[in-house]
């Protein structure tokens, strides 16, 4: 059976609801670190399956997406059995590469408990080498990022890792009218 061009996405895509798992909690009585990028993970894995890039792709036509970079930022702890969901958000493609946003979510309250940013390469599974996507992938990537476009830009988009200089703080703060 051939698989055809999805007629939409949902904008964003939404995972499956995810558990947090009594091995992932750390000393701190948290979820560890490593492991919200399991959620996020496996989040990738379900969300671009939708355009052909799952386990299937790799079995049938040799090719796979490898991380290349991520940038996360954790803003709420999470903790044992809270239940969330990973939003997926395309931002941009080329013809080797997948940019996308995403956040993990609290199933049940809806807050934000970490962002990702991320950059993905196509692989020939053969030659491991980065490959461009091949034409049924690229016209899902592009039907994706149509509907995708329609969502507002995320302003995490870009962050630069650093600390901000005393006087870049004050300007900030005069800036959203906080006397200091």
């Amino acid at each position: 059976m051939e698989k055809r061009t999805p007629v939409f996405f949902f904008a964003p895509f939404v995972s499956s609801t995810m558990r947090v798992e009594p091995a992932w909690i750390d000393y701190n009585g948290h979820m560890n670190m490593a492991y919200y990028h399991v959620l996020f993970d496996r989040a990738v894995e379900e969300g671009f399956s939708l355009v052909g890039l799952g386990h299937d792709y790799l079995e049938k036509r040799k090719a796979s997406f490898f991380a290349a970079e991520i940038h996360t930022t954790y803003k709420r702890e999470l903790t044992m059995h809270d239940r969330v969901r990973v939003t997926l958000q395309l931002v941009d493609f080329d013809e080797k590469r997948i940019h996308y946003y995403m956040e993990i979510r609290h199933a049940g309250e809806g807050w934000v408990a970490a962002t990702m940013e991320g950059l993905s390469l196509h692989v020939d599974m053969e030659t491991r080498k980065v490959s461009p996507f091949p034409d049924d992938i690229m016209a899902n990537l592009a039907v994706m990022k149509t509907t995708h476009a329609r969502l507002p830009r995320p302003s995490a988009l870009g962050r630069v890792i650093g600390i901000p200089h005393r006087t870049e703080i004050q300007e900030a703060l005069s800036a959203a009218g906080t006397r200091h």
